[in-house]
């Protein structure tokens, strides 16, 4: 089905002189602080910017981050190179705009292959918190890719999806019981729904949701509203684009930047829609990198806490 692409008033998040980022990944909003953050996986970086206050904060990390989530007392859940890392971050004094920060492994991983890092992820509707892993190889195609889960008791599963290039996509309809999953590799670009039990969290029954060889881009970073449509960042094509529950394409709206890459919604009525960005090899466009927010019309869900204490 072919949809034509909206114009809606999409802005920066910042001002044009604030920091782009390499691959703006993982956005997620912080009601309590009335704050987004995200990362910047190249630059080791967690970014926090305050709607309050104007202000962006940065922390350095030892590795590559991936994604993130919170746990009630704010520590952030870090998905990175070698395994999943509570992180305790400080906060500056006014005007400083570099924090530090307290790192702890919490569970390693044995990867498939060299070069790998967990990328995509976030907690589904009971706080447990989902990350898959990747080769980081831009040009060589290897589906060393698996998908884990990881509770307080329990710790870090085994692989529950194998098979992988690029993990991406994931989410959870409003109820919890599909999960969502895609694979953004550019031979791949498809997205899955899966049955989900939201007793023992295990997902069954993986059926194709929609093939973006159908549509435009590869499916990247997502995020569910509260309509239960399935929201994926359509990298490669410069577009966000929403699937109904049943895999229809309803809506498409052009974005200023070539790599969209993840998006979130947030705001004090989580009607605003955070799109992170990603800077292309070659040919940078003005807003390539930046963090864009938009009102899309549709309000969003709340994004799960851990259910731990890290």
């Amino acid at each position: 089905m072919s949809v034509t692409p909206q114009r809606l008033n999409v802005e920066r998040l910042e001002t044009e002189h604030a920091r782009r980022c390499s691959v703006g990944e993982s956005p997620v909003w912080r009601a309590a602080e009335n704050a987004l953050y995200w990362v910047d996986i190249p630059a080791q970086t967690i970014v926090r910017y305050s709607l309050a206050h104007a202000r962006r904060t940065e922390w350095a990390l030892p590795e590559r981050v991936g994604c993130i989530a919170f746990d009630r007392n704010g520590v952030v859940l870090a998905a990175m190179e070698s395994g999943l890392f509570a992180v305790t971050l400080d906060e500056p004094a006014d005007g400083v705009r570099h924090g530090t920060s307290t790192v702890r492994l919490v569970a390693a991983v044995e990867h498939a292959a060299a070069r790998m890092r967990f990328n995509d992820g976030r907690c589904d509707r009971q706080g447990r918190f989902w990350s898959g892993t990747m080769v980081q190889d831009p040009v060589g195609r290897e589906a060393a890719g698996k998908l884990y889960r990881y509770d307080a008791g329990a710790g870090l599963s085994a692989p529950v999806v194998d098979g992988l290039c690029t993990q991406n996509g994931l989410a959870w309809s409003p109820d919890g019981r599909t999960m969502y999953l895609s694979d953004s590799w550019p031979t791949e670009r498809l997205v899955w729904a899966f049955d989900y039990d939201v007793d023992d969290g295990m997902p069954t029954n993986r059926r194709l949701f929609a093939n973006l060889h159908d549509h435009s881009g590869r499916p990247d970073g997502a995020a569910v509203d509260a309509d239960g449509c399935y929201w994926i960042c359509a990298n490669d094509a410069g577009l966000l684009l929403r699937f109904t529950p049943d895999g229809r394409l309803d809506r498409s709206i052009e974005l200023p930047v070539s790599k969209p890459s993840m998006c979130a919604f947030g705001g004090s009525n989580l009607d605003m829609l955070f799109v992170a960005s990603i800077q292309p090899a070659g040919g940078v466009g003005e807003h390539d990198g930046c963090v864009l927010v938009l009102n899309p019309g549709v309000k969003g869900l709340a994004e799960p806490e851990f259910a731990g204490v890290l």
